[in-house]
């Protein structure tokens, strides 16, 4: 027994001796083959990347050799883009890549024919997204997955007994166990705009600012922005004028450029119906807006000077409709595509792009009003929120602040718009996706 005892004893420090050699040879090795670096801690291998950063909630990081598809994503840009961020933020909590998906250039999603499915790549820079995401989400093509036989199909429940607390449940499930061993999840069912919403929008918008147009989309906003800055102030001794400035100056020192004010103005006749239904449902007035109470909001933004430009973001429809122009007092000049001349800018491009062309101008506003119950208004407001943020502006309702925006449908001080400041404290993105009058200024 004696002997077994020592043999046994020898034996246990023989095998830790080697344990402890081969952890440190481990940790040499790590050391000597993945160096850290100076603020960001990143070690990466060939199929995953391990990243420790605050954004990340598990231990483990994006992983690149698992990956998660979604349906086409479709309706208006804003729509669309809410549903990308939800996908890859469902992408994250499922510790998956995102495969590429596709966008509609089209509205019409009912008739499957009629989608124009437009590649993610086409709209925003693929590349750019996965460096400004890094860490947080990340974006792969279809050319990255080994396997595409063996796919896991994961359903999305619906009507009232599918509740959040069943939808939460449903994707843990699949980021553990034999399920999360599957190299790709396809998620079946409704658009990823209608999913469950578990996320706080200061990720939402994190997701948003990594989105950047491709180059050839920028441009031509760059184009439609130049063309808005082209209108300036001439001033000949104690007289001045306006006017569009086409050719080069040469007395560059005499024309001084005007602000810009955007107006998303909602007015045409199927938003005002669903408008309309809304203030009913909800019981409020603070939905709808005539384009003479617009235009009365805006003349009375307090501290806004003139002379200055208004640019009119309208539906094609409306192009025609010279009456959008009228009933703008002295000092406010107001465009519209077609009278600034870059309708055919617009027209070159499905509507997808004609919106976010449109979306650009509005963002790069000096000041930018827009209805608090749309979608592309809201965007904008979070945006430029978010840019004031990043500006560390110390009073966001402040009257002298870069980047203000304004909700002309809710009533503010002197008649005219209330200030609109995102709440980026708020849990999910509801009155962002579908609209309130509660907007924290």
């Amino acid at each position: 027994m004696e002997v077994l005892s020592k043999f046994s004893a020898s034996t246990m420090n023989s095998v830790t001796s080697k344990c402890m050699i081969l952890l440190v040879t481990v940790l040499i090795f790590r050391a000597l083959l993945f160096p850290s670096f100076p603020g960001f801690d990143r070690i990466e291998w060939s199929n995953f990347v391990y990243i420790r950063t605050p954004f990340l909630n598990f231990d483990f990081g994006i992983r690149q050799d698992k990956f998660l598809v979604v349906p086409q994503i479709v309706w208006g840009l804003n729509n669309q883009k809410i549903a990308f961020a939800r996908a890859s933020l469902t992408a994250r909590m499922l510790n998956r890549t995102l495969l590429m998906p596709s966008l509609s250039a089209s509205l019409f999603y009912k008739e499957v024919d009629l989608l124009q499915p437009i590649s993610f790549d086409k709209v925003f820079q693929f590349d750019k997204f996965n460096t400004l995401c890094n860490g947080f989400v990340r974006l792969g093509r279809y050319s990255d997955v080994s396997n595409r036989t063996e796919v896991l199909e994961m359903e999305k429940g619906s009507g009232r007994r599918w509740t959040v607390e069943r939808d939460l449940s449903q994707l843990k499930e699949h980021g553990k166990g034999y399920l999360d061993d599957h190299e790709v999840i396809r998620i079946v069912g409704k658009n990823p705009f209608l999913w469950h919403d578990h996320w706080p929008v200061k990720d939402y918008a994190m997701i948003f600012e990594c989105l950047d147009l491709t180059e050839e989309i920028a441009k031509e906003a760059d184009r439609v922005v130049s063309r808005i800055r082209a209108v300036r102030r001439k001033i000949t001794g104690n007289t001045e004028a306006v006017e569009m400035q086409n050719s080069i100056i040469n007395d560059a020192s005499s024309f001084q450029p005007l602000p810009y004010v955007a107006v998303h103005m909602r007015i045409e006749i199927d938003w005002m119906i669903h408008c309309k239904n809304l203030e009913r449902r909800l019981n409020t007035n603070q939905i709808c807006s005539s384009k003479k109470e617009i235009v009365e909001r805006v003349r009375n933004i307090a501290g806004l000077k003139t002379p200055v430009v208004v640019y009119l973001a309208v539906a094609d429809k409306l192009l025609n409709n010279s009456s959008i122009l009228e009933g703008w007092e002295e000092g406010f000049l107001p465009f519209e595509k077609k009278k600034l001349g870059v309708d055919g800018i617009y027209k070159k491009y499905p509507y997808l792009i004609q919106s976010a062309i449109d979306y650009e101008v509005c963002l790069r506003a000096d000041t930018f009003v827009g209805n608090s119950f749309s979608t592309f208004s809201s965007l904008i407001a979070l945006e430029r929120t978010q840019k004031m943020i990043r500006m560390n502006a110390t009073n966001l309702c402040g009257e002298n602040v870069r980047w203000p925006s304004y909700a002309y449908n809710v009533l503010g001080t002197s008649n005219g718009p209330m200030r609109w400041v995102t709440n980026m404290s708020e849990s999910n993105l509801q009155a962002i996706s579908y609209g309130t009058n509660h907007i924290s200024c």
